[in-house]
């Protein structure tokens, strides 16, 4: 008798075990589960996000052959390389998502429909600017990019406040920090 109880609360033990090892994983499984989930802020930090960082693109794309500095040109360059894969990654999350994905186009050339998303250049504002050239277009050029990373600093701190989804979450703190790198660069280039 002796034995057989020894057995049975070795087996019990076993199935306690076993059950509580089985609970831990079912919620560290729940919590990855739940930091792959997305929420309606997650969803307007990159359906905004997309057509900001296409104009800032569009903005970079104008400095070749205005007569501006090797450092505002390397400047643009560096804005480009790092706002694509931006774009490519939060266009992949909208579209997993079955939402509305930004049309490239609509940025280009009909700023009207975005100009209420923080540090957004008018019509008239990339008009001129693309009007401008040497010294005046760099300086209207770092004003005005100046005004947009703002802009899209404010959103990433939105996004880090309200929103949910990780991979979204890490993209606005690598976004506040290097834009306001960028920023912090480029008011010095404006003093000098």
């Amino acid at each position: 008798m002796k034995k057989y109880l020894a057995v049975l609360a070795a087996v019990l033990t076993a199935l306690l075990v076993a059950g509580c090892g089985s609970n831990a994983d079912t919620a560290s499984e729940s919590s990855s589960a739940a930091s792959e989930e997305h929420n309606t802020q997650d969803v307007m930090f990159a359906q905004m996000m997309v057509p900001h960082h296409q104009q800032a693109i569009e903005m970079a794309d104008m400095v070749p052959g205005r007569g501006a500095s090797p450092q505002l040109e390397s400047l643009a360059e560096q804005i480009k390389n790092a706002q694509q894969p931006e774009i490519d990654e939060m266009t992949g999350w909208l579209e997993s998502w079955d939402q509305n994905v930004p049309d490239p186009d609509s940025s280009m050339g009909d700023h009207a429909g975005h100009a209420g998303m923080g540090g957004m250049m008018t019509d008239e504002q990339m008009t001129a600017l693309e009007a401008a050239s040497g010294p005046e277009f760099e300086k209207m050029w770092l004003e005005m990019m100046i005004q947009h990373h703002a802009g899209a600093v404010q959103m990433a701190e939105e996004q880090k406040e309200y929103g949910q989804y990780e991979p979204a979450m890490a993209m606005a703190d690598e976004i506040i920090k290097s834009q306001q790198a960028e920023i912090d660069q480029m008011e010095e280039m404006l003093a000098s």
